[in-house]
């Protein structure tokens, strides 16, 4: 089997920079991802999409009575620029938001213990609250070790209405309320508008049953600060690999490689790839989606978003040959939920990196915990998997989906119940 780690530690080296959503890094790995695609022997589709983008002007919390002092903070994209000009207000530090908790928030700017989530700012806009505070990381942080967050709210947490919103170090949220300030000010200026993202598409057709569509995703954007070399050029790499082996080796069915594009700003890719292709839905009868395989320390896992019998073809394949690994039927939270959404069945592969063995989502997701015999170890496996799926003389897998998973799947976009 022609599967090569060091191809796939290479391509690690060179998307080994911030990748965000709509901003050039973005671009940039897809420009290397198409010319990667093209050596193969295979013309790339691009095909672009409006996801939301910010920029922050000015962000700035003070304490104005009865010190004054000035904290560094970030705002909270798409919270609004309703304090442009500067909000002034009594503070009040909330411990939870429950009914007691909010009973005198009215006319404040409040200081919550962690971040803010879907349905928070309508309790706290029905409450009378004027300004939101939230903590970021923990109190060993410092300013040389950790980069303090840059959020984001999507669209559901803003659905009641929007509050101006920072984000502080922990360190001096803990501060704050030692000393008790009585009045604090933000200031809050920001763009917010939408930008071209972009899905990057390669197909090998089935020679045999070409309208039955097995497809394959990753995402390749990172987090602000993150080179994302776990989360998930990683992924990105494997699903160019296999590609790779399916264009020396065509199987009966079709495979369709989908990179995705702003997975990090709420699965937009995925979700901008099934809208576009609607009349097609019906072909796809698997989706397997790879994020995050390589570490050093770990242990290979499937999650299955579907029926509980795949579970079964997976365990009965890694005992058949000896390979160690984890299976369960759950959902996973990546570019296969949309999928999902659809009724297509989903196989997510990855690596779960050992404890104190890696972290995502920060600076520190970097390429040295990685190594390319661990990504090939993991690439084999999803492709004989895949080999025994895609040349099967009978589909062996059943596009339905189980009520457990469904009802997992709708409380995870925040569907309200039927």
């Amino acid at each position: 089997m022609n599967i090569s780690g060091k191809r796939m530690y290479a391509l690690l080296e060179k998307l080994n920079f911030v990748r965000l959503s709509t901003f050039e890094g973005e671009k940039k790995a897809a420009e290397i991802l198409a010319d990667e695609i093209r050596e193969i022997g295979v013309e790339p589709v691009f095909e672009s999409f409006k996801a939301p983008r910010y920029e922050i002007k000015v962000a700035k919390l003070e304490v104005t009575e009865p010190f004054y002092k000035e904290y560094e903070v970030t705002g909270y994209g798409f919270s609004g620029n309703d304090a442009a000009d500067g909000i002034e207000a009594e503070f009040a530090y909330v411990e939870a938001l429950e009914p007691i908790d909010l009973a005198d928030v009215r006319g404040k700017i409040i200081l919550l213990t962690a971040g803010i989530r879907q349905g928070d700012f309508k309790k706290l806009i029905e409450a009378g609250v004027v300004g939101v505070i939230a903590p970021s990381g923990n109190f060993r942080d410092t300013k040389e070790t950790w980069d303090l967050d840059k959020r984001m709210l999507r669209a559901k947490h803003i659905a009641d209405g929007r509050l101006p919103s920072v984000c502080m170090r922990m360190t001096d949220a803990m501060e704050m309320v030692v000393a008790k300030p009585e009045k604090v000010k933000i200031t809050l200026s920001q763009y917010e508008g939408e930008a071209d993202s972009q899905n990057i598409i390669a197909e090998i057709p089935g020679t045999e049953h070409p309208d039955e569509v097995i497809v394959y995703t990753a995402h390749y954007d990172s987090v602000v600060f993150s080179r994302g070399m776990f989360d998930n050029a990683t992924g990105t790499a494997t699903i160019l690999e296999l590609l790779r082996y399916y264009k020396a080796n065509p199987p009966k069915r079709t495979v369709r490689f989908i990179w995705c594009g702003s997975e990090e700003r709420g699965l937009l890719g995925s979700k901008a790839y099934l809208a576009a292709h609607e009349d097609e839905i019906d072909k796809i009868k698997l989706c397997i989606n790879i994020d995050m395989t390589g570490p050093i320390f770990g242990r290979d896992n499937a999650v299955v978003t579907g029926a509980e019998s795949i579970c079964h073809i997976i365990e009965f394949l890694y005992k058949e040959i000896g390979y160690p690994m984890n299976v369960i039927q759950d959902i996973y939270s990546s570019d296969c939920i949309p999928f999902a959404d659809k009724g297509i069945p989903a196989v997510n592969f990855m690596r779960r990196a050992a404890q104190g063995a890696s972290q995502i989502h920060c600076r520190y997701d970097v390429i040295d915990i990685l190594s390319a015999e661990s990504m090939e170890r993991t690439a084999r496996f999803v492709a004989l998997f895949s080999d025994r799926v895609l040349n099967a003389k009978h589909f062996p897998i059943e596009k339905q989906m189980p009520a457990n998973i469904v009802e997992k799947i709708n409380k995870y976009l925040g569907k309200k119940p039927q």
